[in-house]
């Protein structure tokens, strides 16, 4: 569904975010990882983030609209274990594509 505009009614990767998920993340902060967007596609939401500490390039895919809400340059954190992605207050479910 969340391919033609409609709420995104999968928790698969890179989909709509679970509530499971979300409390784990919260649950497990030394897992997340600080990092800078370096870009972005919006058409097809990837976001290729590197992280702060080494630099590591980490691309990244979701389905919800998380490419139309960071830019160049923009501060996110990643959670490593469960795969969210946190812009602001905002978490999204991420696919890892690289």
């Amino acid at each position: 569904m969340c391919s033609h505009g409609a709420v995104c009614s999968s928790y698969a990767p890179g989909h709509a975010l679970h509530l499971i998920q979300s409390r784990l993340a919260s649950a497990t902060p030394s897992d997340w990882t600080d990092a800078i967007v370096e870009s972005v596609d919006t058409a097809t939401g990837d976001i290729v983030v590197r992280t702060v500490a080494d630099g590591t390039p980490v691309a990244v895919w979701n389905a919800e609209g998380a490419a139309g809400l960071v830019s160049p340059g923009a501060p996110i954190a990643l959670h490593g274990r469960y795969d969210v992605l946190a812009v602001g207050t905002r978490r999204f479910n991420i696919l890892r594509t690289a």
